[in-house]
Parts: structure tokens; sequence; C-alpha cells
């Protein structure tokens, strides 16, 4: 039989591939204007003031940062896990202050993430550590990702329960503050940069969760109210890549690379693509 590659036409090759494909989302990318408010839930007169607290205590995480990793002096007794948390209750004080300021938030996650790693979602999870994408940027909490926990293990359930919901909602309420209503409504650089690191940051939270949850003996650890609760390794996939693809279309290009590789329905429709073409050409099928 000769080959016929004509059996799939270019609209069922081009179906199957935007399956796969995060950049062929029908969803446009977002309206990005400069002439907008930077924080829609913070008035302009508040913001410079609020926006300048939040970067002297970022500033200070990534000092600590630097220091433990040998880049920069710090004092005889240093230690990080007491740094973040120090940090972490400024950035208590912050949201306390300003709940609707989704920046503090998504930043508040990061720093938690760093302390308790990012397999807090998971109890037993296995030894060794699957490895989470790198969700860092220049302006969130850590520069070095936040899969490696700096708190002692194991700890209190009560404690990575608290950690984790907390974890969860500041990037919930992060994402549900910033999002815009339609695909047509604007945001400002700011806004689209902050739900760019809070949408990457839980898919990076998520998909750590879903290769753990894999593992046998492990089992998901989040509260009984918690939108998360009762999901299996495989809807925490799928939810991570969505997430992936969302933190792509607001401007992460680490996110926008990572949708497709942890989708396994992904994954699979273009093993489907790549096995169709394969046959079609050898005339197999």
């Amino acid at each position: 039989m000769s080959p016929n590659p004509s059996r799939l036409t270019a609209h069922d090759v081009s179906v199957l591939s935007k399956i796969a494909d995060p950049d062929s989302s029908p969803v446009p990318p977002p309206l990005i204007s400069s002439c907008l408010p930077p924080d829609p839930n913070i008035p302009s007169s508040l913001y410079g003031q609020v926006a300048s607290r939040e970067r002297a205590i970022i500033a200070s995480i990534q000092t600590t940062e630097l220091q433990a990793a040998n880049l920069q002096p710090s004092p005889p007794d240093f230690n990080p896990l007491e740094e973040y948390l120090a940090r972490i209750a400024q950035l208590d004080d912050l949201v306390a202050a300003h709940p609707n300021y989704a920046s503090a938030r998504n930043n508040r996650a990061q720093a938690l993430r760093r302390v308790y790693g990012d397999e807090i979602l998971v109890a037993n999870p296995p030894l060794a550590a699957p490895a989470s994408p790198s969700t860092s940027t220049p302006t969130s909490a850590s520069q070095q990702g936040a899969g490696q926990a700096l708190a002692p293990s194991p700890l209190p359930a009560a404690v990575t329960l608290s950690a984790a919901a907390k974890i969860l909602t500041d990037l919930s309420t992060a994402i549900t503050l910033l999002a815009p209503a339609s695909p047509y409504q604007p945001l400002s650089p700011q806004a689209a940069k902050t739900l760019a690191q809070a949408h990457t940051q839980r898919g990076a939270l998520y998909h750590v969760t879903a290769r753990a949850l894999a593992v046998a003996g492990a089992e998901l650890r989040v509260a009984e109210d918690a939108r998360e609760h009762g999901w299996s390794a495989l809807r925490f996939a799928e939810e991570a890549s969505r997430d992936f693809a969302a933190g792509g279309r607001f401007g992460s290009e680490v996110a926008r690379g990572l949708a497709v590789g942890v989708n396994p329905t992904a994954k699979l429709c273009g093993e489907m693509v790549r096995e169709a073409l394969r046959m079609e050409y050898a005339g197999t099928g």
C-alpha cells in the first residue's frame, strides 16, 4: 500500500494540534493599558505608599536569599527560616491593612511556599520530591523558587493545614481581585504581572501535588472546605495546566512553556497526532 498522507486533512491536523497548543486558545490575549491605575482595588492616592511598603519587605526577602546562598555576607546568628517568618509577619500586617491588595497576597503565598515547600498539600509525600517549576520573578518573594522547604519536617498537621489554607486562599483571592470581567476589559501592566505570577505559582503548587499524589501512600492534605478537597492526581494536573495557560496569557513565558508539558490531555493528543501522521505516511492507517 502506498503512503497516503491525505487521509488526515489539514483541518484534522489543525484541530488535533490545537488541543495540545495553549497558544491556540480562542481566548484573546489581555488588553494592557498603562493609562489605568496600577491596582483597581487600591486608591491611587494610597498605592505608592502601599507598594513602597511591600517593596521594602521583598527587598529584605531577596537579601535573605542572597545570604542563604552565601552570595552576600550574613551575621553570625543568621537564620533564614527566622528571617522569612519575620517577613511573612510583615506581609500579614500589610494584608490585614489592605486585604484587597493582590500583590501582597501573591508575595505572601510565595514566601509561605518557600518556608513550607510545594508538597504542603500532601501527607506522606514521596522521599524524592518532584521538582517544582520555577515561578520566581525579580519582584516576587523568592528569587530561587519555592520547592525546597526551610521549615523542618515533619511539622504538626495543624501547622501545615493552616499554611496550606493561607497559600491557596491568597492565590485564589489575588486572582479573583484582578481577573478581568471579560476578555476585552483592559488591565494595567502591574495587574497583569500579578495575575501571571499568581496563576503560575498556583500551577506550580498543583503540578507538584499531582506528581506527589501519583506515588503510592501519598494522601491529599487540605481542609474539608477547600476547593481542592477530594481532587485526584489527574485533576491537579489538569488544573495546573489551566493555571499555567492563564499565566502565559497574562505574560509569563515560563508558564506558557509549561502549559502543554504538564497537561495529560495535551500529551495524549500530541501522541495521537504524531502516531496518526506516522501511520498515514507509512500507509498502515
